[in-house]
């Protein structure tokens, strides 16, 4: 596992156009939050020649709000064959040290804490990003073997896809009414973003993915989940293919249109060795699945 990524070195690796935009959204006050004292402790503790997996354990129940969703998690499908989990022991070596790790950085990054305005956009947020990560462990538990994404990647790139709205949404008044974020199925779009406050929540994802030492595969999905075009490395675009689908099988579920999946979809299926017609059986086996299992709320 990597060492700690300070902002400064996480924005390098930017272009002078998106770099200057996230060192003005610095300077205006956006902060990239932190990673939480128990994943400090987990990477000490795993970056050792050898580690102890009762230490891990108890690393992780010391906090009882990640200890208790990530029990909630591995009820996903996708762990259906190690199902059920007695202890976080039992999680670490049934699901892997590494995979765990993963779940439990994108379980911080839903337990950093509320914001005081607009709290139901924020609780729809969270349920949003929640329901698209649930489908992605899945999508990717079907396709594994085609794609080679595990389900704890696609769960972690999937909480922390859009993050970058949550920090827009605190450091601009007005983010939330001018991208009608309160509006049923609504979302973030780019170019509107772009025009209206010169940033883009795709680049500060980005930067957080970064700072919290997310694999960089990882890091570019989520710095081009809306363009899957500009990416030349097959793990990442697949990556992206898997949040798009997820994203596309959301609106599904919600009865809304899904604006992006028309423009996305021929360069999509192709990654996920699907093509339209094998889509229809394949959406009604993860919907069947995602139906089949527990409530993560």
């Amino acid at each position: 596992m990597s060492a700690a990524v300070s902002v400064g070195e996480a924005m390098q690796s930017l272009d002078v156009v998106d770099a200057g935009r996230v060192k003005r959204l610095l300077e205006g006050g956006i902060k990239i939050p932190p990673q939480p004292r128990v994943l400090e402790e987990l990477r000490q503790q795993t970056m050792r020649k050898q580690f102890d997996v009762r230490v891990l354990a108890r690393i992780i129940g010391q906090d009882p709000g990640i200890a208790a969703m990530l029990f909630k998690v591995v009820t996903n499908a996708a762990y259906r064959q190690h199902q059920p989990f007695d202890s976080i022991e039992q999680i670490l070596h049934a699901v892997g040290v590494r995979q765990t790790f993963n779940l439990v950085q994108a379980i911080s990054m839903i337990n950093l804490g509320s914001i005081k305005k607009h709290q139901l956009v924020y609780e729809a947020f969270w349920a949003r990003s929640k329901t698209i990560a649930q489908l992605a462990m899945l999508i990717a538990d079907e396709r594994i073997a085609v794609c080679n994404i595990f389900p704890d990647q696609a769960y972690i790139a999937a909480i922390f896809h859009d993050c970058g709205v949550l920090l827009q949404l605190q450091r601009f008044p007005t983010y939330c009414a001018e991208m009608r974020l309160e509006e049923p199925g609504r979302w973030v779009q780019l170019a509107d973003e772009d025009r209206k406050f010169n940033a883009d929540h795709c680049v500060v994802g980005y930067i957080v993915a970064r700072h919290w030492c997310l694999p960089e595969f990882i890091c570019d999905a989520i710095r081009f989940h809306h363009d899957i075009s500009q990416l030349q490395n097959h793990v990442s675009r697949t990556m992206v293919a898997i949040l798009q689908l997820a994203s596309e099988l959301y609106y599904r579920e919600q009865r809304v249109p899904n604006p992006e999946w028309d423009l996305v979809k021929l360069e999509v299926l192709p990654e996920l060795g699907l093509d339209e017609d094998a889509l229809l059986e394949f959406a009604d086996i993860i919907t069947e699945r995602f139906h089949a299992e527990p409530s993560m709320a």
